[in-house]
């Protein structure tokens, strides 16, 4: 999962989400004494507004945080959320519109007198509206889309490649010895970073460094062989490295080792 893929339309879904789940434990009613019930009292009331609006809350971030979310019924997991947010928001509005239908059974228990609509009902109607409304417009309205997380600075590129200068293994360092001496080649032994015998030359490098970008919406990332079938996903919110250049296309490695080929490369940010 990447949570730097959640936008800030997510992010007001999740707050919403808290604010409905604070309002479940909040008095349903008005009225005096410790018999006032609250949400957690009545199973219909619970299930049909607050976990309904909680798990659609829940199953729209966790969509977008998942580079290929599951369906559902045919449903994409962000879709069904949608859905439950919806329904929790209708049932919140018909129960502060017709409370006496609604919980019949609370309100035998309260002596049957109709009371007053308490806290309960009141914030979990603007929670659930409040979620809803970001659930459907999160698509919809560019600032909604932007991202939550700010992308995190990457350190400078190195050349694909490279090693650290005078590291493990760097070309042309002198290798160590036993007892820290360095060790001097044998006579007639190639020198490191000189070309072998009967090797050709290094082509010299081209214009090209490599660099990191982000990029703006998940893009699919092909092979190298020009196969069809994407072998990655680029998530917005990640740096990634652009090893090779390719016309307009870009050769990009994952944070796995895997290389493949960006067809798409308009709009990315550049580090």
């Amino acid at each position: 999962m990447n949570i730097r893929s959640l936008t800030r339309g997510d992010g007001v879904v999740i707050g919403a989400a808290v604010l409905l789940f604070i309002a479940s434990f909040l008095a349903t009613f008005g009225g005096d004494g410790d018999d006032i019930p609250n949400a957690w009292d009545n199973l219909g009331l619970l299930m049909s507004m607050y976990i309904a609006g909680i798990a659609g809350a829940a199953l729209i971030v966790v969509a977008r945080a998942l580079p290929q979310p599951p369906k559902v019924v045919g449903l994409d997991l962000g879709q069904l959320g949608v859905a439950l947010t919806i329904f929790a928001a209708w049932t919140s509005f018909w129960s502060i519109i017709d409370p006496l239908g609604a919980f019949d059974d609370l309100f035998s228990g309260l002596g049957g007198d109709e009371p007053e609509t308490g806290a309960g009902l009141i914030l979990g109607l603007i929670a659930a509206l409040l979620l809803a409304a970001a659930a459907v417009a999160t698509p919809l309205v560019p600032a909604l889309k932007g991202a939550l997380l700010p992308a995190a600075r990457p350190a400078a590129p190195q050349p694909y490649g490279a090693q650290p200068p005078a590291g493990y293994g760097y070309p042309g360092a002198p290798q160590a010895s036993f007892g820290g001496q360095p060790q001097q080649p044998f006579p007639g032994q190639p020198q490191p970073g000189q070309p072998q015998p009967g090797q050709p030359a290094a082509a010299p490098a081209g214009d090209f460094s490599p660099f990191w970008f982000a990029v703006p919406v998940p893009r699919p990332l092909f092979p190298e062989d020009g196969s069809p079938t994407p072998i990655a996903e680029l998530a917005p919110g990640t740096w990634y490295l652009a090893v090779e250049q390719r016309g307009p296309a870009l050769v990009a490695q994952t944070q796995d080792g895997r290389r493949g080929v960006l067809q798409d490369t308009s709009g990315i940010q550049r580090g």
